[in-house]
């Protein structure tokens, strides 16, 4: 009987050095298909190989650039690390566009559509403008509505003299000409049953002479006054008209995010209506939710009738540049834009579903628009306010 048990263990212990070599093959195996698999990876992950690039950049959407998430996706879907340095799209025509050091940008990503089309534009040299760069590509990107806050009271009003109308619950200026006529005309808030507000009607608005975001409110208010017509002969007849409706417009903030933040702090009294862009109301939500429920159910977005796009457009310098406003299609970046800052994109300005982002009043889409002026026009309509 210990004779078998020796065999047996003899036998056993036989087999044990083929099955270590066996295992130990196993691993090593295995050991090279993981690094294999990471190297592969690696060698295909884009933020490995991450090319940072530069962009002179409008304001406007600071808080949308700096997103964490935004970022991430350029960096591991695109390979990019962006830097973004602030110029306004004035110093953008009449400057060398470059960086400090002298280094070249890759891009100029503009706050306001007429600079994107002016900058493709030879420079004046007449006008002390710096010689353009030369522009590859590019397009509108983020896009956002003018739109007009208010107050439940008011719009309630506004409703009562066939001035605002409301469809789907979204609130529309189906009058404008009378709006605008009221204020011409030095109508008060009394006259429309507003008995609480005190002084004439008024919406107000950034200073057009200092503000971009101004300069495309009146370019709106000009095109109405117009008809929709932009001759020459038309601007000339109607600036009088415009230049009267900023004299009694009063006091005017500079920047729309001054404009907005005291039109909710400060309520119905001292702001009735106030002239802003879509996105402020979106970006206020996500930003600050509890601020948003206490005043939810009292704030109304008004659509003029038409409105007019506000547009941020990307001029792209290099082929990094190119890469980089390719990055804008991304559905992914679309979305984000769209459901947490407020940015329609795309060619139709987006098509999402706007319960999505849980504001009240938000259209689907936006329809009826006028196209944006002109740079002669606009210089024009900032002289003659300005004299």
């Amino acid at each position: 009987m210990n004779n078998v048990a020796e065999i047996i263990v003899e036998g056993d212990n036989k087999k044990k050095p083929n099955q270590r070599i066996i295992g130990l093959g196993i691993l090593i195996f295995l050991v090279i298909v993981v690094c294999l698999v990471v190297g592969l990876r690696g060698a295909n992950d884009p933020s490995k190989n991450a090319k940072t690039i530069y962009g002179a950049v409008g304001g406007g959407k600071e808080n949308f650039l700096a997103d964490e998430d935004f970022n991430k996706v350029l960096n591991e879907t695109y390979g990019l690390n962006v830097v973004n340095d602030t110029w306004s799209n004035g110093a953008t025509v009449k400057d060398p566009v470059l960086r400090k050091d002298g280094s070249h940008y890759d891009f100029i990503f503009f706050s306001d559509q007429r600079f994107y089309d002016y900058y493709k534009t030879k420079a004046n040299k007449e006008n002390g403008e710096a010689d353009r760069e030369t522009v590859l590509g590019g397009s509108l990107t983020l896009n956002t509505p003018i739109v007009i806050y208010s107050w439940d009271v008011v719009v309630d009003a506004l409703i009562n003299e066939n001035i605002v109308t409301q469809r789907d619950d979204v609130y529309y200026i189906t009058d404008m000409d009378k709006l605008l006529n009221y204020i011409l005309e030095g109508k008060s808030w009394k006259d429309i049953g507003l008995d609480n507000l005190y002084g004439s009607i008024n919406i107000n608005s950034t200073d057009p002479i200092t503000s971009s975001p101004g300069a495309t409110y009146y370019g709106l208010l000009l095109s109405i006054m117009c008809g929709g017509e932009i001759s020459e002969q038309k601007v000339e007849e109607n600036l009088p008209k415009l230049k009267e409706f900023y004299n009694k417009s009063g006091y005017m903030n500079n920047t729309p995010a001054d404009l907005f933040d005291m039109y909710l702090k400060t309520g119905v009294g001292a702001k009735p209506m106030i002239v802003d862009y879509e996105k402020s109301i979106i970006d206020f939500a996500n930003s600050n939710p509890d601020g948003y429920e206490q005043v939810k159910d009292k704030i109304r977005i008004l659509y003029p009738v038409p409105t007019i796009w506000n547009s941020h457009c990307i001029a792209t310098l290099t082929e990094e540049g190119n890469e980089y406003f390719k990055a804008f299609e991304n559905k992914e970046i679309q979305q984000l834009a769209w459901s947490k800052y407020g940015f329609r994109t795309g060619v139709t300005g987006g098509n999402y579903d706007v319960s999505a982002v849980g504001v009240k009043g938000v259209p689907q889409t936006i329809d009826t628009t006028v196209s944006g002026l002109r740079m002669n026009v606009y210089t024009r309509l900032i002289e003659y306010l300005g004299k």
